[in-house]
């Protein structure tokens, strides 16, 4: 008896080391599948604030709620099964998907350098509603289109990195993803877009030092926003430009990705002290410039098409 008991017990050890195992790896690659997704998280938070403009102090946060439970619905409700079926019964089509994603990410962060040399373009004329309640729903819904497009590129890029993985890890690791990281985005949101508010609350306070903190937070918000701007819009080009140099590595094209990887090894050999950090940000470099080439290509196209001929 007391045999049979000690035996149970080791199984019993035996499986909660085996699950804590599974749960390391979980973890871990829910991280590793996140932080390669971070360029796309980054242009998300960036996005989002500026469907708040125009709109009430009171009326912010619960359209952040709304975007925010849309963007759950996108990554957890639709694309999540996607993402699976696509891993189950055609993995072949994840490169490919993976690179037009990645595309798609180059041709964004050019066109919006492009407009910002170029002065911006003009919009296009769209109804815009007068009632306050169909204004709101209008860009709710806006961006959670938006964010669809993104937590798609975000759920791809996290299954790239799992997809060896047995399919309950994948299903696991995807879910976390994308509840980690639309917490963290729409939270960063949430304090973004009421930063001015908090900076107004703390200049009436009577302490001069937290006035001044104040005073702070509603100068430096416009900086903010355009450093994060600048940022999601490099962070897409380098991100989608990855994208690319390692898909046309997997189909056999690997003169450039080669030439990439030897130059920053090469570089970062003249740099010992800082060999990790120069190999990342000139892998980074030519990456980007890699995005900025085809997304500028596809951008400016696109233009000489729609643009007006002259009679």
């Amino acid at each position: 008896m007391p045999t049979g008991l000690v035996a149970l017990l080791d199984d019993i050890a035996g499986i909660t080391k085996l699950a804590a195992a599974s749960l390391d790896d979980v973890a871990a690659a829910t991280g590793k599948a996140g932080s390669k997704a971070i360029g796309v998280v980054v242009d998300d938070a960036a996005v989002t604030p500026r469907y708040m403009v125009g709109f009430e102090p009171k009326r912010e946060l619960p359209m952040i709620w709304k975007i925010a439970l849309g963007s759950f619905r996108n990554k957890l409700v639709f694309i999540l099964p996607a993402a699976l079926a696509l891993s189950a019964f055609a993995p072949w089509l994840l490169t490919p998907l993976l690179m037009l994603g990645g595309t798609y990410l180059c041709f964004e962060g050019a066109e919006k350098i492009l407009e910002a040399v170029g002065g911006g373009h003009a919009e296009e004329e769209v109804d815009v509603p007068t009632d306050a309640k169909a204004l709101e729903d209008q860009k709710v819904s806006g961006a959670i289109r938006t964010d669809f497009i993104l937590s798609a590129e975000i759920m791809v890029i996290a299954l790239s990195d799992v997809a060896t993985k047995p399919i309950w890890e994948q299903a696991i690791v995807l879910a976390l993803v994308g509840i980690v990281i639309t917490i963290a985005v729409y939270g960063v949101v949430a304090l973004i877009v009421k930063m001015d508010d908090i900076g107004l609350h703390l200049a009436q306070r009577s302490s001069a030092p937290v006035q001044a903190l104040g005073r702070g937070l509603v100068k430096g918000m416009p900086l903010v926003m355009s450093a994060l701007s600048v940022i999601g819009t490099a962070a897409m080009v380098w991100v989608g430009g990855q994208i690319i140099v390692h898909g046309i590595e997997e189909f056999g094209f690997t003169t450039i990705p080669h030439w990439i990887h030897d130059t920053a090894q090469a570089a970062s050999h003249a740099v010992p002290f800082a060999q990790g950090a120069v190999n990342w940000a000139l892998n980074a470099f030519f990456s980007g410039i890699v995005g900025l080439i085809l997304g500028g290509a596809i951008a400016l196209g696109l233009h000489a098409v729609k643009k007006p001929k002259a009679h």
